[in-house]
């Protein structure tokens, strides 16, 4: 879940602690804390962040995760997320391909990408919902902070205190292991 490949990854790198975060681009929710993860992490500046596109909110949902994941070809992933994420519901896959080109993401390259790579796309989104069958999640958003789990939208101060209490956390393991 954390070392895929082919799974789009944010923020630093070798960060001190790593967010899973299983979204739909459709879910308002997962809209509603966009924002504010995006704050939390330019604040931070020590997060890694592993994005799981999960379209559980039906056709469009999925057409909007092939789009993005098809963005990352170009190095594009995280523009396309973020226009996807901002916003209000979309009601069809053409909404979505208006945000991406709004966001800079060549069409062109997007189609050819999402025809070459469309095997690859759906093996991504296809281990995705093992993951999230497996973990048994009822919905999005869920993320997965460090050692903690959240089901639930957040605001900055939840992501930051959700980030404080996972490093503090992971720090006891560490010092119980060195024992």
């Amino acid at each position: 879940m954390l070392a895929d490949p082919q799974t789009p990854v944010g923020g630093a790198r070798d960060g001190d602690l790593t967010i899973v975060a299983f979204l739909d681009y459709n879910c308002p929710y997962c809209m509603k804390s966009a924002a504010a993860l995006r704050d939390f992490m330019r604040a931070d500046g020590r997060v890694r962040l592993v994005y799981k596109d999960w379209p559980i909110l039906g056709p469009v949902s999925e057409d909007a995760a092939r789009l993005a994941l098809a963005a990352q070809y170009q190095g594009k992933y995280e523009a396309a997320h973020e226009a996807l994420m901002s916003g209000a519901r979309k009601t069809s896959a053409e909404q979505a391909r208006r945000l991406l080109a709004a966001a800079g993401v060549d069409m062109a390259r997007l189609d050819r990408d999402l025809a070459a790579r469309a095997g690859e796309i759906d093996a991504i989104l296809k281990r995705t919902e093992k993951q999230a069958d497996a973990m048994q999640f009822a919905g999005t958003p869920v993320y997965l902070i460090g050692p903690l789990l959240v089901a639930a939208p957040l605001d900055r101060a939840g992501f930051e205190d959700a980030a404080r209490e996972a490093r503090m956390r992971e720090a006891e393991a560490r010092a119980t292991k060195a024992r």
